[in-house]
C-alpha cells in the first residue's frame, strides 16, 4: 500500500474518519509554513493537502487566496513548494497530497511535473480545474511515476458523470459539500450522506468530504458518512490571525485541531 492507501486504511481500523488538513505551501513564508505543517502532523493530521500557491485560485475563497497572495509575495515558486515538500519528508512519511491547478501542471509538461512531485515526496495530486475527460495526458503522466489521483465531485454533478469521475481517481475522491469556493461556514448541507453512498457506489477509492467545514460539529456529520474529511480556511485562518505574532501561530494551530481532530469527532 502507499502511504494515502495506509491512511486510511489506519482511520478504518481505529473505526474513525481520516483527517485532512489544508495548508497553502509558503504562507506566511517557507519556514513559518514548515513550522505550520509540523504542527498539523504532530496534532492529529493524517494526510497533508498543500495548495500550490496560484495567482488565480478560482475555487478558493477569500481565506485561501489570501494565503496564496501571501506566499507568493514570499516569494514562493514551484521549485520552492517542491523544496517544501522535501524539508517536511526530512521529518516526516504522513502522505502529502497537492492541491493546484492546471496551468501549473501545463506550464511544466504534464510528465515533468508529476516526476518532480514524485520525487520531492508528494503521494497524490488533486488538479481542480482539469475535467477527467481532458485529463489524459496528466492521468499518463501520474500512473508513470505511481503518483496518485484525485478529482472532484461537486452537489451538481449528474449522477451519470460520477462513474467517469470516479474511473479516473486512484487516490480518493473529494466531495464538494456544497456549491461555491473554499471557506468556513456556519452550517453544513443535509445531503451529505446520501451523495456519499451515491459516489461509494461508482468506487472503491476511499471518499471524503470537503470545503466548508469548520467546526466539531461538521467533522462529526462528515466522518459518519465518509472515509475522510477535510479543513482548509479554518486551519489556514489560524495563521491569517496571527501574522503580528508568528510565534502564536503554533498555538492557534493547536487550539483548533485538538477540537477538529478529537476522537469524538471523527469517530464512526
Amino acid at each position: 500500500m502507499n502511504r494515502i492507501s495506509k491512511a486510511f486504511a489506519t482511520a478504518k481500523a481505529e473505526n474513525r474518519a481520516c483527517f485532512i488538513g489544508y495548508l497553502c505551501a509558503g504562507d506566511p513564508d517557507f519556514d513559518t509554513s514548515v513550522s505550520a505543517c509540523r504542527s498539523l502532523i504532530d496534532n492529529g493530521v493524517d494526510i497533508l493537502e498543500l495548495g500550490v500557491p496560484f495567482s488565480d485560485p478560482l475555487a478558493d475563497g477569500i481565506t485561501n487566496q489570501l494565503a496564496a497572495q501571501r506566499a507568493l509575495e514570499s516569494g514562493m515558486t514551484a521549485e520552492r513548494v517542491l523544496e517544501l515538500v522535501q524539508a517536511v519528508r526530512a521529518f516526516s512519511e504522513i502522505p502529502i497530497v497537492f492541491y493546484t491547478y492546471y496551468n501549473l501542471v501545463f506550464a511544466k509538461g504534464s510528465e515533468a511535473y508529476a516526476s518532480a512531485a514524485k520525487q520531492a515526496g508528494v503521494d497524490g495530486i488533486l488538479t481542480l480545474d482539469l475535467p477527467p475527460e481532458e485529463a489524459q495526458a496528466h492521468l499518463a503522466a501520474c500512473e508513470a511515476v505511481s503518483l496518485s489521483t484525485i478529482f472532484i465531485v461537486a452537489p451538481t454533478t449528474p449522477d451519470a458523470r460520477i462513474q467517469t469521475i470516479c474511473a479516473a481517481t486512484t487516490g480518493f475522491v473529494y466531495y464538494v459539500s456544497r456549491e461555491g469556493v473554499t471557506g468556513e461556514r456556519a452550517s453544513m448541507s443535509e445531503d451529505i450522506a446520501a451523495r456519499v453512498t451515491t459516489i461509494q457506489q461508482h468506487t472503491d477509492c476511499p471518499v471524503v468530504v470537503g470545503f466548508g467545514i469548520s467546526a466539531p460539529e461538521h467533522v462529526k456529520t462528515v466522518s459518519q458518512a465518509a472515509d475522510g474529511v477535510v479543513v482548509g480556511s479554518a486551519i489556514v485562518n489560524c495563521i491569517a490571525n496571527n501574522l503580528a505574532d508568528p510565534k502564536a501561530i503554533k498555538g492557534a494551530l493547536l487550539d483548533k485541531l485538538s477540537a477538529l481532530c478529537s476522537a469524538e469527532a471523527l469517530s464512526k
